[in-house]
């Protein structure tokens, strides 16, 4: 892309946060976010990333968000620093005023998208495993830290950006559903054990030389560790119409990351977490094709019909163990 001045209120919030920002410095603005505008920024001391929180997310649907959840999102980095050294980038600062916060910039040479690679058919079930691994590691250090629940209260920034576009929404579009979406959105509110993330999604993970690396947590939120699980597992199931050719290959990741997850749960019963997953994931998985953030690859009727079977037949009859939602999706992709 070619570079341009950034906006002066990022260049500001830069200067708040303590780093160097010489006159006529220089960025691109990068694509791919629906929620917060992203630069990358030459900075004498090397190239950083900038987030600024946008209050109305870039969507077809009138999604907004408090662009105070920014800070939350550095705040998570910090934590998740500590709990698992290197599973994310380096916090370089954060600016309330701007809404904004800063970190080291990770070249995609070296550390290339998750998704992409999935894309390309690339599914690794060793990487999904150490994915499960490291949101565990966080889960469990989080949850036995009695000071973690206080600085992340945040419920309604959490009901705003996650319960009611992707549950709340897709009620409204399933009315003979709607009883149950909203038992899912109480059963995680009512859940609080550890801290979320509230996007692990493989494009918000990098594939980093040494493992795993964790993006974009604007949704982090003291609840239900069961969010976190669902929502990877359910992009690994999407992900199944978008690179037919390697279904094989993204149902073995879905099981490496719910194993290795589950290998590390010691804050409550593995079943019971694996449970309130089971039952959350068939409305994660109708959300993305009648919630307020469909996938994009999803483009045909005929594949959008493939998850609202499935997902309306889950709803209907819940599973309590995530390979029963595998199984059921495995035998719809091969009829």
């Amino acid at each position: 892309m070619e570079a341009i001045a950034p906006p002066p209120e990022l260049l500001h919030a830069l200067r708040r946060m303590g780093l160097a920002v010489p006159e006529g410095i220089q960025g691109e603005q990068l694509t791919g976010g629906v929620s917060s505008d992203i630069w990358r920024i030459a900075l004498p001391g090397g190239d950083v990333c900038v987030k600024r929180a946008l209050g109305k997310l870039k969507v077809a649907a009138d999604w907004r968000a408090p662009v105070a959840r920014n800070r939350y999102e550095a705040e998570w980095m910090r934590v998740a620093a500590a709990a698992a050294p290197g599973a994310v980038p380096r916090l370089l600062g954060q600016d309330e005023e701007a809404g904004a916060l800063a970190m080291a910039f990770l070249p995609a040479a070296q550390f290339p998208l998750w998704k992409a690679q999935l894309r390309d058919g690339r599914a690794d079930a060793g990487f999904a495993a150490e994915v499960g691994t490291r949101i565990a590691r966080i889960h469990a250090a989080t949850a036995a830290d009695p000071s973690v629940p206080a600085r992340f209260a945040t419920d309604a920034i959490f009901y705003d950006i996650r319960l009611e576009p992707y549950l709340v929404a897709t009620a409204a579009r399933h009315p003979d559903l709607h009883d149950t979406l909203l038992a899912l959105v109480a059963q995680t509110q009512a859940n609080k054990r550890a801290l979320v993330h509230g996007d692990v999604s493989p494009k918000n993970i990098l594939a980093g030389p040494e493992g795993p690396v964790f993006l974009d947590a604007e949704c982090a939120w003291w609840g239900d560790p069961a969010f976190d699980l669902a929502f990877c597992l359910n992009h690994l199931l999407l992900k199944c119409l978008w690179t037919p050719g390697a279904t094989a290959g993204f149902l073995s990741c879905f099981d490496a990351l719910a194993a290795a997850y589950l290998e590390g749960v010691a804050w409550e019963a593995p079943a019971a977490i694996e449970a309130r997953a089971a039952r959350l994931l068939p409305g994660l998985f109708l959300a993305r094709v009648d919630g307020k953030s469909p996938v994009e690859y999803i483009t045909q009727d005929a594949a959008r019909n493939r998850v609202r079977r499935v997902a309306r037949a889950l709803l209907a009859q819940p599973v309590d163990r995530l390979g029963a939602m595998r199984r059921a999706w495995e035998d719809e992709l091969s009829r």
